[in-house]
């Protein structure tokens, strides 16, 4: 339940830490482009979110989106919680952990392998007490490619 929770937290939140840079890809920021404001900003992610194109836009390349981008939601949620994705990584299970690879697209039926891989390699992952979220991100990306039922997920 808490994973749930924390995980649609992240789906409804973090995408509105990015009002800054603009609505993101996707029809809703095709539609409001060059509009700025709060209004224009929530109205172009509301659109996005409710009519379900960005998921489409975000797996074609298209209205906007750039799959070579980094993931973004991800990232950020990997940066708030770095400490806890230690933790579960180092002992290979964990709600916070869970909800990281599902933010990453791994399926309900990897979790397991997801999370049985981030322990195996926690030294490769976490290479020291100052590492950033961008290297573990990096890392656990390398990691997922180099592996043959986690390498679909990797970008």
């Amino acid at each position: 339940m808490i994973k749930k929770t924390l995980l649609a937290a992240a789906i409804i939140i973090l995408p509105a830490t990015s009002f800054a840079d603009g609505p993101g890809c996707g029809l809703g920021g095709t539609i409001f482009e060059g509009q700025s404001g709060m209004g224009a900003h929530l109205m172009a992610v509301t659109f996005n979110g409710t009519s379900g194109n960005m998921t489409f836009a975000m797996t074609s390349g298209t209205s906007g989106c750039d799959v070579n981008e980094p993931i973004t939601i991800a990232a950020i949620f990997l940066e708030s919680n770095m400490d806890q994705i230690a933790e579960n990584m180092a002992t290979g299970n964990g709600e916070t952990l869970e909800a990281f690879a599902q933010l990453l697209g791994v399926e309900d039926a990897d979790l397991d392998t997801f999370a049985t891989a981030t322990q195996a390699n926690f030294s490769t992952i976490f290479t020291t007490a100052s590492v950033t979220s961008g290297d573990v991100l990096n890392a656990t990306l390398g990691m997922m490619k180099q592996n043959d039922q986690l390498s679909k997920y990797a970008i």
